[in-house]
């Protein structure tokens, strides 16, 4: 019995720091700094993102957002700007939520831009409290937030849960379920701009062929000059097989975008959930930068032939789910990496 003892021991002593450091490997870190106004969210130690909630932006946002191999995949501008970050659309910023028209505010457009006496006609979401932070194997984030009018009335309640994991081959994955739930009568008509967006490192861009002007719902105009530099490598390819700047106004289940940056591919793929309103939705996939899933804007990706106008009556809810897959590597990310993941978030 006691050499059986001391065999135990030495296989305990061989087996546990392999068990211990998988666990390391895999955990995720979830916590709240109050007085920053943001949660830190780590995975074995090392940076994933960071969840800001400040009063002084238009709305919560994730950033930045580290791919595996440590390089950074959100553009810096407008909340830490980078060498080389193009400054337009001051309102792209990190991950975030929301939509060009409800009610008749504009929640996408509104930023620091925007002038004093033309706030009225923008929208504003509010983070009212943290309600739960978990670490472990999966972080878990949740979060309560308000959509409101400059006077600070209610349109929306929002509540919205964050799983941060990890899958195959190191990959990131963050889970993001938000649940409306309507405090007066809500519209959301048909608009181009919304609802799930990511605006990328420059570096994942695709290159922009000619400079060219866009301009939103409430008539302002943006202009995005030609990519002048080689460092800009990015492509977009959808679950229907479109590529490039054919990716945009198209619907898939999933799209990604890929790109070279820190001497690795980084990969990026957003997935809509069976369940969602408006599957499988429209990617609003722009080449410089902005890379969104909307699926409440079908009017102007069908070419007129299908109009959305989602609404919900007061009390009434709605739920949105989606995942973001983050990849690195000399590859991007393959079919056979990717499908498992797809199918896993999608039955659930």
């Amino acid at each position: 019995m006691r050499l059986q003892s001391i065999r135990l021991t030495i296989l305990l002593a061989m087996v546990l720091p392999f068990t211990l450091a998988a666990q390391s490997r895999n955990n995720v870190q979830v916590r709240q700094d109050a007085t920053k106004q943001k949660v830190v969210i780590t995975i074995a130690g090392k940076p994933f993102t960071e969840f800001i909630f400040t009063d002084t932006m238009e709305k919560p946002f994730l950033y930045p957002i580290y791919a595996p191999n440590g390089q950074t995949i959100t553009r810096g501008f407008p909340w830490n700007p980078q060498p080389n970050d193009p400054v337009d659309h001051p309102h792209h910023i990190g991950l975030w939520f929301n939509y060009e028209n409800v009610n008749g505010l504009d929640f996408w457009n509104n930023s620091f831009a925007i002038a004093a006496d033309k706030k009225n006609k923008y929208g504003w979401i509010r983070t009212d409290k943290i309600l739960q932070t978990e670490s472990g194997k999966q972080g878990k984030l949740v979060y309560a937030a308000s959509w409101t009018d400059q006077q600070k009335n209610d349109l929306l309640k929002e509540k919205t849960t964050f799983i941060f994991s990890t899958g195959a081959n190191g990959t990131r994955i963050i889970d993001r379920i938000t649940e409306f739930t309507a405090v007066q009568d809500v519209s959301f008509p048909d608009a181009k701009d919304g609802m799930l967006g990511l605006r990328v490192a420059h570096e994942l861009e695709l290159p922009v062929k000619q400079t060219k002007e866009y301009k939103d719902a409430n008539g302002i105009v943006t202009k995005v000059s030609a990519t002048k530099d080689s460092s800009v490598t990015g492509n977009y390819l959808t679950s229907e097989g479109k590529q490039g700047d054919a990716a945009w106004g198209t619907r898939g289940n999933w799209c990604m975008m890929y790109g070279k940056k820190g001497g690795d591919t980084i990969s990026i793929v957003m997935v809509d959930h069976p369940q969602n309103p408006g599957y499988p939705t429209y990617w609003h996939a722009r080449n410089y930068g902005l890379f969104a899933a909307n699926p409440l804007g079908q009017k102007v990706f069908s070419n007129d032939k299908i109009t959305m106008d989602y609404k919900l009556k007061k009390g009434q809810s709605a739920t949105f789910r989606y995942r973001i897959i983050i990849a690195s590597g000399k590859e991007r990310l393959s079919a056979a990496a990717l499908d498992p993941m797809v199918i896993e978030f999608s039955e659930h």
